[in-house]
């Protein structure tokens, strides 16, 4: 299944995968992954990762799932917040947080991504 372009959901930082349940659609935002995580990839409507290439763990689970990835975003932990609406374009590898009024604050562009797609943090 090919990742989709574009989805809406909610942001979630998320530090240890073992205490957390993602909400159906929320994008999933951390340092990094590995097989631990892949339970949270079921419900996730996309992932933005601060470590990772095209081959690392989060790409290929998110292509697997069809869900969008941007991976290579140092310090994203820090500089998105839970709850906020953010874009996750993971074909052009742009995480794009956006105001409260819906005009986008600022863009990330990165490369190591997978699909694309919008949300909320």
């Amino acid at each position: 299944m090919p990742p989709r372009p574009e989805d809406e959901a909610w942001k979630l930082i998320v530090l240890d995968p073992r205490y957390v349940r993602l909400e159906p659609g929320e994008i999933l935002v951390a340092p990094s992954t590995d097989p631990g995580w892949t339970p949270l990839f079921l419900t996730a409507g996309g992932v933005v990762l601060e470590s990772g290439g095209v081959n690392s763990h989060g790409v290929v689970v998110a292509r697997e799932y069809g869900i969008p990835a941007v991976v290579g975003v140092p310090g994203v932990t820090r500089t998105l917040n839970d709850g906020q609406a953010v874009t996750v374009n993971g074909t052009a590898g742009i995480v794009s947080p956006a105001h409260p009024d819906g005009e986008d604050a600022a863009r990330v562009d990165h490369e190591g991504s997978a699909g694309g797609g919008t949300g909320r943090v």
